[in-house]
């Protein structure tokens, strides 16, 4: 049996255990795992309260309850994005208090009707500004599979608790990453998906200028299949609705990427396992093109540039428009909100500019390939405080995120999907993970090439999930 959310609502649909015990599970999982700082908020007594309405729903209408893909399974969302009811968020930060928290967004909306149970936040980096998540207001989120490592940033919480068996699967945000890098560190299962797929409702602002995309960190590929199918479409937002390919169409042209540059170099074993999950598609009959880094050096270079400008006035806008004490905040947030601040209207729009530039050259790529396969990290999860937040170098702190994920802000910046899995493990039992980029709205794909390398069993999951046990 696969140990996963799909598993967990089989087993609550059909009375292995029911809702409320299910929720006891993880409850009792994160108060074990406390000392793993996933978890920045929790609230048992909504989480139960959530769990004893769905069991009376299951006794009063079976077929109802049974019809929701996720019936029952406790999950947590992220202390940055959504928002969900009752969940007060603060993004990691000093800035905001902990109060009711703010209606459903659309996209937490969706989670409620397909069933999950929240009770609670998970722990992610003051403003999702980095790819650990080690707040100053705490807690510090550690990688449980090696405590003295980082689960990845910003959705860190959500893949440690997820990769612990806290829960099976984390609401989580991607707009530089910040998806996929955490499952990397963690071994699960994370899909950016295309720009548009996700609803964002219901203000539709310019947040982030479109880079960031709202999905899960998951243990298996059918989950992360069967959430997207759940979650995406009719998004009402100011991008149109991808229109979603099948999820294979044939003998696909992939190409293969294992450098990632001369700046930011990748281990040998992890551009290995890049190679060899090719090999293994060779193997089905699809074709394998070789790519050098000249075939993206360019736009990765102008891709960080532009998320990290747009970060900067975003951050810039938003501390302005709400008038928060931003003195109070880390000095890395300070520095990039009055780096956003500063920034002329020319600058931006040449960044900006050079995103579009991002995308159109990708479409080139993609104009004689159907997907591509590249590194996701270049290292293993790096050690606790390898992103310190206590300084002002904005600059500094961007380059060391490029320098583990370099090809990661490609996926945000041009709004094409891009899924990370892991494909073995390294000498240490850490993940091996692998990313993978296709067209716009072509997620099912990505999605269908996942599920056939996951089939080899490559990757065990180290802790069972809460309520799962046998």
């Amino acid at each position: 049996m696969v140990a996963d959310a799909i598993a967990l609502a089989e087993a609550i649909r059909h009375g292995g255990l029911t809702t409320r015990e299910a929720m006891q599970a993880s409850l009792a999982g994160a108060q074990r795992n406390a000392a793993l700082g996933a978890i920045a908020y929790l609230d048992a007594e909504l989480g139960m309260a959530t769990a004893a309405a769905l069991d009376r729903e299951h006794r009063a209408d079976p077929d109802r309850f049974s019809a929701r893909p996720f019936v029952g399974v406790p999950a947590l969302a992220k202390d940055l994005g959504g928002p969900f009811r009752g969940l007060p968020v603060t993004a990691g930060s000093a800035l905001f208090k902990r109060n009711e928290g703010e209606a459903d967004s659309d996209l937490a909306e969706r989670f409620r009707q397909a069933g999950f149970c929240l009770f609670g936040l998970t722990t992610s980096p003051e403003f999702g500004l980095s790819l650990a998540s080690e707040p100053a207001i705490g807690p510090i989120c550690r990688n449980p599979l090696d405590l003295t490592r980082t689960a990845g940033g910003s959705s860190g919480g959500a893949a440690a608790a997820v990769a612990a068996g806290i829960v099976a699967i984390a609401h989580a945000t991607d707009a530089g990453g910040s998806i996929r890098v955490p499952a990397a560190c963690c071994g699960l299962v994370g899909l950016k998906p295309s720009r548009g797929a996700m609803p964002a409702g219901p203000g539709f602002g310019n947040h982030l200028g479109g880079i960031a995309s709202e999905l899960a960190v998951c243990r298996s590929v059918r989950d992360t299949a069967l959430i997207f199918d759940t979650l995406s479409g009719h998004a009402r937002g100011p991008f149109p609705d991808p229109s979603f390919a099948k999820p294979i169409d044939g003998k696909l042209r992939i190409g293969l990427l294992t450098d990632t540059g001369p700046e930011y170099p990748t281990t040998a074993e992890r551009q290995a396992v890049v190679e060899t999950a090719a090999r293994s598609l060779e193997g089905e009959g699809h074709e394998i093109v070789p790519l050098t880094w000249q075939d993206f050096g360019q736009t990765t270079t102008a891709a960080n540039r532009a998320f990290g400008d747009i970060v900067a006035v975003n951050l810039a806008e938003l501390v302005d428009t709400l008038d928060l004490d931003v003195a109070a905040a880390e000095r890395l947030t300070q520095a990039f909100a009055a780096r956003g601040g500063a920034m002329s209207a020319k600058a931006l729009w040449q960044s900006l500019n050079g995103g579009v530039l991002v995308s159109r050259d990708l479409w080139a790529v993609f104009d004689r390939l159907d997907c591509i396969l590249m590194p996701m990290l270049s290292s293993a999860p790096l050690a606790i405080g390898s992103f310190p937040s206590d300084h002002g170098d904005t600059d500094l702190h961007l380059a060391r995120m490029a320098a583990f994920a370099p090809l990661a802000a490609l996926a945000n910046i041009s709004g094409f999907p891009a899924l990370t899995l892991p494909f073995g493990s390294d000498a240490d039992g850490l993940p091996l993970p692998i990313q993978m980029m296709a067209p716009m709205g072509h997620d099912k794909r990505l999605l269908s090439l996942a599920a056939r390398l996951e089939a080899e069993q490559r990757w065990q999951h180290r802790f069972p999930v809460a309520g799962l046990l046998s």
